[in-house]
């Protein structure tokens, strides 16, 4: 039983050590500018070793992506989750600034809106960014419909559709020639739309 638990943290080491450093490759200089080899060596492990845990270059961008997209929703979880529990209009604005914030970062531009989509292609990028983006906005979209501050819906559609605008804001301020302009401009335009959907007094 030892021995098998060794292996397991091997295994395990072998494959934070392959994320860790095919993120900040992928970060510098793009999926394509950086090739398996190379990925290998920034990580202390064999090419050998690198393909016994992913498939090849495509599937480690993928597990580098999943990443980040866990740590942008974990980070935009806990700052709506520290807003008052009555408050839920003011949590579902604190959620868009927090998403402009972290989608404005180099980083975060270059894999997330720039290398995500053109690597993994539209369709597997949508589904990955969804899975952790849609979850998030439907829990605000419940919090917020159970608070009495946006009307009884389905969720799902309303989640989608916020998801939607959020993805097209970040994409559009990171594609701008001044983005420190065209986030400012997304920005409003997302509270305004928030503001629709809340109940008024």
């Amino acid at each position: 039983m030892e021995s098998k638990r060794t292996q397991a943290q091997r295994t395990a080491a072998t494959r934070t050590a392959l994320v860790r450093a095919a993120r900040t490759l992928f970060e510098e200089r793009g999926f394509a500018g950086v090739g398996t080899d190379e990925i290998a060596r920034a990580a202390g492990v064999t090419r050998g070793a690198l393909y016994h845990q992913f498939e090849g270059k495509l599937e480690l961008f993928a597990a580098v992506f999943e990443q980040v997209e866990a740590e942008i929703s974990d980070r935009i979880g806990a700052e709506v989750s520290a807003v008052e529990a009555d408050d839920m209009a003011k949590a579902l604005h604190v959620g868009v600034d927090a998403w402009l914030a972290a989608s404005a970062e180099p980083a975060v531009q270059r894999l997330v809106l720039i290398e995500a989509p053109a690597a993994l292609g539209w369709v597997r990028w949508r589904e990955i960014g969804r899975r952790y983006g849609v979850g998030l906005v439907e829990g605000a979209v419940e919090g917020a419909i159970a608070a009495g501050v946006m009307a009884a819906q389905p969720v799902a559609p309303i989640a989608h559709l916020l998801v939607g605008a959020l993805e097209e804001a970040a994409l559009y301020a990171a594609r701008a020639e001044d983005p420190r302009r065209a986030t400012d401009e997304v920005r409003d335009a997302l509270h305004h739309l928030v503001d629709a959907l809340l109940v008024r007094d």
